[in-house]
Protein backbone atom coordinates (compact mmCIF):
# COMPACT_ATOMS: atom_id res chain seq x y z
CA UNK A 1 0.00 0.00 0.00
CA UNK A 2 1.35 3.42 -0.91
CA UNK A 3 2.14 5.83 1.89
CA UNK A 4 -0.53 8.52 2.44
CA UNK A 5 1.58 11.45 1.30
CA UNK A 6 0.53 15.06 1.83
CA UNK A 7 1.93 18.51 1.09
CA UNK A 8 3.88 19.58 -1.98
CA UNK A 9 3.96 16.43 -4.10
CA UNK A 10 3.47 17.73 -7.64
CA UNK A 11 6.05 18.51 -10.32
CA UNK A 12 8.39 15.82 -9.03
CA UNK A 13 10.50 13.95 -11.61
CA UNK A 14 13.25 11.42 -10.83
CA UNK A 15 12.99 11.47 -7.01
CA UNK A 16 15.54 10.17 -4.52
CA UNK A 17 15.35 10.33 -0.71
CA UNK A 18 17.92 10.40 2.09
CA UNK A 19 17.76 11.19 5.81
CA UNK A 20 20.03 13.55 7.73
CA UNK A 21 19.39 13.84 11.45
CA UNK A 22 15.62 13.87 12.05
CA UNK A 23 14.75 15.18 8.57
CA UNK A 24 14.10 13.39 5.29
CA UNK A 25 15.25 15.16 2.14
CA UNK A 26 13.91 14.62 -1.37
CA UNK A 27 15.98 15.62 -4.39
CA UNK A 28 14.48 15.64 -7.87
CA UNK A 29 14.83 17.03 -11.38
CA UNK A 30 13.79 20.65 -11.65
CA UNK A 31 15.18 24.14 -11.33
CA UNK A 32 18.80 23.41 -10.42
CA UNK A 33 17.95 20.14 -8.60
CA UNK A 34 14.95 20.86 -6.41
CA UNK A 35 14.91 19.94 -2.72
CA UNK A 36 11.95 19.13 -0.48
CA UNK A 37 11.92 17.95 3.12
CA UNK A 38 9.73 16.05 5.55
CA UNK A 39 9.90 15.21 9.26
CA UNK A 40 8.08 11.91 8.77
CA UNK A 41 8.46 10.91 5.08
CA UNK A 42 4.73 11.66 4.67
CA UNK A 43 4.19 15.44 4.65
CA UNK A 44 6.49 17.20 2.19
CA UNK A 45 7.31 20.87 1.67
CA UNK A 46 9.96 22.81 -0.19
CA UNK A 47 13.26 22.97 1.64
CA UNK A 48 15.41 26.05 2.13
CA UNK A 49 17.29 26.58 -0.03
CA UNK A 50 14.84 25.05 -2.51
CA UNK A 51 17.53 24.02 -5.00
CA UNK A 52 21.14 22.87 -5.03
CA UNK A 53 22.23 25.06 -7.96
CA UNK A 54 21.21 28.55 -9.00
CA UNK A 55 22.07 27.73 -12.62
CA UNK A 56 23.79 25.12 -14.75
CA UNK A 57 27.50 25.05 -13.77
CA UNK A 58 29.78 26.89 -16.20
CA UNK A 59 31.94 23.81 -16.82
CA UNK A 60 28.85 21.84 -17.86
CA UNK A 61 27.59 24.60 -20.15
CA UNK A 62 30.94 24.63 -21.93
CA UNK A 63 30.52 20.94 -22.69
CA UNK A 64 26.75 20.99 -23.30
CA UNK A 65 25.85 24.29 -25.00
CA UNK A 66 22.12 24.93 -24.84
CA UNK A 67 21.54 23.01 -21.61
CA UNK A 68 18.89 24.74 -19.52
CA UNK A 69 18.42 22.43 -16.55
CA UNK A 70 20.00 19.78 -14.34
CA UNK A 71 18.52 16.30 -14.28
CA UNK A 72 18.23 13.06 -12.36
CA UNK A 73 19.98 13.56 -8.99
CA UNK A 74 21.31 10.68 -6.92
CA UNK A 75 22.17 11.27 -3.25
CA UNK A 76 24.24 9.07 -0.96
CA UNK A 77 26.40 9.44 2.14
CA UNK A 78 29.82 7.89 2.51
CA UNK A 79 33.36 8.90 3.47
CA UNK A 80 32.07 11.65 5.77
CA UNK A 81 29.95 13.61 3.30
CA UNK A 82 26.94 13.56 1.04
CA UNK A 83 27.58 12.82 -2.62
CA UNK A 84 25.02 14.13 -5.10
CA UNK A 85 25.51 13.06 -8.70
CA UNK A 86 23.63 15.00 -11.38
CA UNK A 87 23.23 15.05 -15.16
CA UNK A 88 23.38 17.84 -17.73
CA UNK A 89 22.19 17.16 -21.26
CA UNK A 90 19.57 18.21 -23.81
CA UNK A 91 16.49 16.12 -24.53
CA UNK A 92 17.11 13.26 -26.95
CA UNK A 93 20.88 13.76 -27.15
CA UNK A 94 23.71 11.62 -25.83
CA UNK A 95 26.08 14.55 -25.63
CA UNK A 96 25.88 14.53 -21.85
CA UNK A 97 27.82 14.85 -18.60
CA UNK A 98 27.47 13.55 -15.08
CA UNK A 99 28.82 15.80 -12.35
CA UNK A 100 29.30 15.55 -8.60
CA UNK A 101 28.50 18.00 -5.84
CA UNK A 102 29.22 17.30 -2.16
CA UNK A 103 28.14 18.61 1.23
CA UNK A 104 28.99 17.71 4.83
CA UNK A 105 25.39 18.21 5.95
CA UNK A 106 21.92 18.78 4.54
CA UNK A 107 20.91 21.08 7.43
CA UNK A 108 21.17 24.60 6.01
CA UNK A 109 21.35 26.02 9.55
CA UNK A 110 24.67 24.27 10.14
CA UNK A 111 27.93 26.17 9.66
CA UNK A 112 29.12 23.17 7.63
CA UNK A 113 26.34 23.50 5.05
CA UNK A 114 27.91 24.24 1.66
CA UNK A 115 27.44 22.56 -1.70
CA UNK A 116 30.84 22.14 -3.38
CA UNK A 117 30.77 21.29 -7.07
CA UNK A 118 33.46 18.69 -7.74
CA UNK A 119 32.94 18.84 -11.51
CA UNK A 120 32.97 16.18 -14.21
CA UNK A 121 32.68 12.46 -13.45
CA UNK A 122 31.52 10.83 -16.71
CA UNK A 123 31.07 12.32 -20.19
CA UNK A 124 29.60 11.20 -23.49
CA UNK A 125 30.44 13.38 -26.47
CA UNK A 126 27.89 11.97 -28.91
CA UNK A 127 30.41 9.58 -30.43
CA UNK A 128 29.66 6.84 -27.88
CA UNK A 129 26.83 4.33 -28.16
CA UNK A 130 25.59 5.11 -24.63
CA UNK A 131 24.44 8.15 -22.68
CA UNK A 132 25.94 9.68 -19.51
CA UNK A 133 22.78 10.60 -17.59
CA UNK A 134 20.75 9.05 -14.74
CA UNK A 135 23.63 8.27 -12.37
CA UNK A 136 23.32 6.04 -9.31
CA UNK A 137 26.02 5.21 -6.76
CA UNK A 138 26.24 1.90 -4.92
CA UNK A 139 28.91 0.73 -2.50
CA UNK A 140 30.07 -2.77 -3.37
CA UNK A 141 32.37 -5.24 -1.66
CA UNK A 142 35.19 -3.68 0.40
CA UNK A 143 33.31 -0.33 0.24
CA UNK A 144 34.27 0.16 -3.40
CA UNK A 145 31.94 2.76 -4.97
CA UNK A 146 30.41 2.11 -8.38
CA UNK A 147 28.34 4.39 -10.58
CA UNK A 148 25.68 3.01 -12.89
CA UNK A 149 24.09 5.27 -15.49
CA UNK A 150 22.49 5.29 -18.89
CA UNK A 151 19.47 6.13 -20.95
CA UNK A 152 18.38 4.59 -24.28
CA UNK A 153 21.13 3.99 -26.90
CA UNK A 154 22.94 0.77 -25.90
CA UNK A 155 21.53 0.82 -22.37
CA UNK A 156 22.77 0.81 -18.80
CA UNK A 157 26.50 1.04 -18.04
CA UNK A 158 28.61 1.12 -14.88
CA UNK A 159 32.08 2.39 -13.95
CA UNK A 160 34.21 2.02 -10.85
CA UNK A 161 34.83 5.13 -8.75
CA UNK A 162 37.64 6.22 -6.46
CA UNK A 163 36.56 6.15 -2.80
CA UNK A 164 38.30 9.40 -1.89
CA UNK A 165 37.32 11.57 -4.84
CA UNK A 166 34.02 10.06 -6.01
CA UNK A 167 35.40 10.33 -9.57
CA UNK A 168 36.47 7.63 -12.05
CA UNK A 169 38.89 5.09 -10.61
CA UNK A 170 42.41 4.91 -12.02
CA UNK A 171 42.49 1.21 -11.11
CA UNK A 172 39.70 0.14 -13.46
CA UNK A 173 38.62 2.14 -16.50
CA UNK A 174 36.23 -0.51 -17.86
CA UNK A 175 32.73 0.56 -18.87
CA UNK A 176 30.65 -2.43 -17.77
CA UNK A 177 27.38 -3.30 -19.53
CA UNK A 178 24.41 -4.06 -17.28
CA UNK A 179 21.17 -3.89 -19.29
CA UNK A 180 19.87 -3.06 -22.74
CA UNK A 181 16.80 -3.34 -24.98
CA UNK A 182 16.50 -3.72 -28.72
CA UNK A 183 12.78 -2.94 -28.92
CA UNK A 184 10.55 0.08 -28.28
CA UNK A 185 13.25 2.59 -29.25
CA UNK A 186 15.76 0.82 -26.97
CA UNK A 187 13.99 2.45 -24.03
CA UNK A 188 15.75 1.50 -20.81
CA UNK A 189 17.10 4.09 -18.37
CA UNK A 190 17.28 5.35 -14.77
CA UNK A 191 19.23 2.55 -13.03
CA UNK A 192 19.16 2.15 -9.27
CA UNK A 193 21.14 -0.64 -7.60
CA UNK A 194 20.89 -2.01 -4.06
CA UNK A 195 22.44 -4.92 -2.15
CA UNK A 196 20.13 -7.24 -0.24
CA UNK A 197 21.28 -10.51 1.26
CA UNK A 198 23.33 -12.34 -1.38
CA UNK A 199 22.25 -10.31 -4.40
CA UNK A 200 22.67 -6.96 -6.05
CA UNK A 201 19.32 -5.81 -7.44
CA UNK A 202 19.25 -3.57 -10.50
CA UNK A 203 16.08 -1.53 -10.98
CA UNK A 204 15.56 0.24 -14.31
CA UNK A 205 12.72 2.00 -16.12
CA UNK A 206 11.31 0.75 -19.42
CA UNK A 207 9.41 2.74 -22.05
CA UNK A 208 8.59 6.45 -21.99
CA UNK A 209 8.34 9.24 -19.41
CA UNK A 210 7.49 12.90 -19.79
CA UNK A 211 4.25 12.52 -21.77
CA UNK A 212 1.85 13.31 -18.96
CA UNK A 213 -1.09 10.92 -18.84
CA UNK A 214 0.22 9.25 -22.01
CA UNK A 215 3.46 8.18 -20.31
CA UNK A 216 4.22 4.45 -20.41
CA UNK A 217 7.13 4.27 -17.92
CA UNK A 218 7.35 1.19 -15.68
CA UNK A 219 10.03 -0.15 -13.31
CA UNK A 220 11.74 -3.49 -13.93
CA UNK A 221 14.25 -5.44 -11.83
CA UNK A 222 16.91 -8.11 -12.17
CA UNK A 223 19.59 -9.41 -9.85
CA UNK A 224 23.13 -10.73 -9.75
CA UNK A 225 25.52 -12.12 -7.13
CA UNK A 226 28.27 -10.03 -8.75
CA UNK A 227 27.97 -6.25 -8.90
CA UNK A 228 29.08 -6.08 -12.53
CA UNK A 229 26.55 -8.72 -13.62
CA UNK A 230 25.18 -10.49 -15.38
CA UNK A 231 21.75 -9.50 -14.08
CA UNK A 232 18.78 -11.80 -14.71
CA UNK A 233 15.07 -11.45 -14.04
CA UNK A 234 12.73 -13.85 -12.22
CA UNK A 235 12.33 -15.92 -15.40
CA UNK A 236 16.09 -16.20 -15.90
CA UNK A 237 16.23 -13.75 -18.82
CA UNK A 238 19.37 -11.64 -18.80
CA UNK A 239 18.86 -7.89 -18.64
CA UNK A 240 21.39 -7.54 -21.45
CA UNK A 241 18.83 -9.47 -23.52
CA UNK A 242 15.95 -7.19 -22.57
CA UNK A 243 14.98 -9.00 -19.37
CA UNK A 244 13.44 -7.35 -16.32
CA UNK A 245 10.63 -8.38 -13.96
CA UNK A 246 7.97 -5.67 -13.78
CA UNK A 247 7.59 -3.94 -10.39
CA UNK A 248 5.34 -0.90 -10.97
CA UNK A 249 2.08 -0.96 -12.92
CA UNK A 250 -0.19 1.88 -14.06
CA UNK A 251 -3.82 2.10 -13.03
CA UNK A 252 -6.77 4.34 -13.89
CA UNK A 253 -5.31 7.33 -12.08
CA UNK A 254 -1.54 6.83 -12.01
CA UNK A 255 0.22 6.54 -15.37
CA UNK A 256 3.87 5.97 -16.23
CA UNK A 257 5.14 4.95 -12.77
CA UNK A 258 8.92 5.07 -13.12
CA UNK A 259 12.42 6.46 -12.50
CA UNK A 260 12.66 4.92 -9.07
CA UNK A 261 15.02 5.02 -6.13
CA UNK A 262 15.06 2.77 -3.06
CA UNK A 263 15.19 4.15 0.49
CA UNK A 264 15.79 1.65 3.31
CA UNK A 265 15.04 2.19 6.99
CA UNK A 266 14.15 -0.06 9.95
CA UNK A 267 14.23 -3.24 7.87
CA UNK A 268 11.81 -1.78 5.32
CA UNK A 269 12.75 -0.96 1.74
CA UNK A 270 10.66 1.80 0.17
CA UNK A 271 10.37 2.33 -3.56
CA UNK A 272 10.34 6.04 -4.40
CA UNK A 273 9.23 7.10 -7.88
CA UNK A 274 7.10 9.51 -9.87
CA UNK A 275 3.85 8.84 -11.69
CA UNK A 276 1.56 11.03 -13.78
CA UNK A 277 -1.70 11.92 -12.07
CA UNK A 278 -4.69 11.78 -14.43
CA UNK A 279 -6.75 13.71 -11.88
CA UNK A 280 -4.42 16.71 -12.18
CA UNK A 281 -3.94 16.72 -15.95
CA UNK A 282 -1.00 14.33 -15.86
CA UNK A 283 1.15 16.20 -13.33
CA UNK A 284 4.29 14.26 -12.31
CA UNK A 285 3.77 13.34 -8.66
CA UNK A 286 5.79 11.78 -5.85
CA UNK A 287 4.83 8.20 -4.89
CA UNK A 288 6.32 6.04 -2.10
CA UNK A 289 5.47 2.45 -1.21
CA UNK A 290 7.10 -0.32 0.83
CA UNK A 291 8.50 -3.24 -1.12
CA UNK A 292 7.54 -6.79 -0.25
CA UNK A 293 10.17 -9.51 -0.75
CA UNK A 294 8.92 -13.04 -1.46
CA UNK A 295 10.53 -16.25 -0.27
CA UNK A 296 12.61 -16.42 -3.45
CA UNK A 297 13.99 -12.93 -2.86
CA UNK A 298 12.03 -10.97 -5.47
CA UNK A 299 10.50 -7.55 -4.72
CA UNK A 300 7.01 -6.28 -5.48
CA UNK A 301 4.71 -3.54 -4.27
CA UNK A 302 2.23 -4.52 -1.60
CA UNK A 303 -1.09 -5.56 -3.09
CA UNK A 304 -3.75 -2.89 -2.78
CA UNK A 305 -7.50 -3.15 -2.80
CA UNK A 306 -9.27 -1.71 -5.81
CA UNK A 307 -10.37 1.44 -4.01
CA UNK A 308 -6.74 2.19 -3.18
CA UNK A 309 -6.09 2.77 -6.89
CA UNK A 310 -7.52 6.23 -6.44
CA UNK A 311 -5.09 7.17 -3.65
Amino acid sequence: MHLPLTGQLKQVHDPVIIKDGAMYYLFHTGNGISVRQSPDMLDWKMAFPASVFRSVPDWALEKIPGATNIWAPDISYYNGKFHLYYSVSTFGSNRSVIGLVTNKTLDFKSDDFEWIDEGLVVETTGAEDYNAIDANLVLGDDNIPWLSFGSFWSGIKMVRLDFETGKRSAEDDTVYELAQRNVNSRSVEAPFMMKKDDFYYLFVSFDFCCRGSDSTYNVRVGRSEVITGSFVDRDGVEMMDGGGTQVTFPNDRWKGPGHNAIYSEDDTDYIVYHAYDVDTLGAPTLRIAPLVWDEDGWPSLQAVESQENRL
